[in-house]
């Protein structure tokens, strides 16, 4: 491997942009190994990590996707992508994240803190989860892994086109 003698400036948009997608939504990959474990550990927890869940929605995966965006309309201009179909995709998939993650995926978390509250306020000894708790869990669930498939396919598509 050889190190380019210089840098032009769309190799670092490519790098803030793959960057982005990293950083906005790593964690997510990580919340189902985290609330399997805080379920078993100390259900306590619960009602932090979906209030903290519903910070990094807003926080971090919802400011990287438009990073996500800007570098990848920068991107797309400047090596004339526009026509071409993994592009039509990446704008699809950002669409549909931030819809879902602001519209779908924050409520709920927003939701799920309240009546893992509740529960666990009304609790005696072990907590026994609400069926208003296990719906919304299921809802955020299907939610999640939708978006980490779209996250994905995404990758794969764009890692695809470099390869071509």
């Amino acid at each position: 491997m050889t190190v380019p003698a210089t840098v032009e400036f769309f190799q670092v948009v490519l790098a803030i942009h793959i960057l982005a997608v990293v950083i906005g939504f790593g964690v997510t990959f990580a919340y189902p190994i985290m609330f399997a474990a805080a379920r078993r550990a100390d259900p306590a927890v619960l009602p932090w990590l979906y209030r903290t869940m519903q910070r990094f929605g807003r926080f971090l995966v919802n400011p990287g996707l438009l990073v996500v965006v800007l570098a990848g309309v920068y991107l797309a201009s400047h090596l004339h992508q526009w026509k071409v179909f993994y592009v039509q995709w990446g704008i699809g998939a950002a669409i549909v994240i931030g819809a879902v993650e602001g519209a779908f995926m924050i409520p709920r978390e927003g939701r799920l803190a309240k009546v893992a509250d509740r529960d666990l306020a009304a609790a005696d000894g072990g907590v026994t989860w609400s069926d208003e708790y296990n719906s919304t869990f299921r809802q955020l669930s299907v939610g999640g892994v939708i978006l980490n498939l779209i996250v994905i396919v995404t990758v794969f598509m764009m890692a695809a086109h470099i390869g071509s």
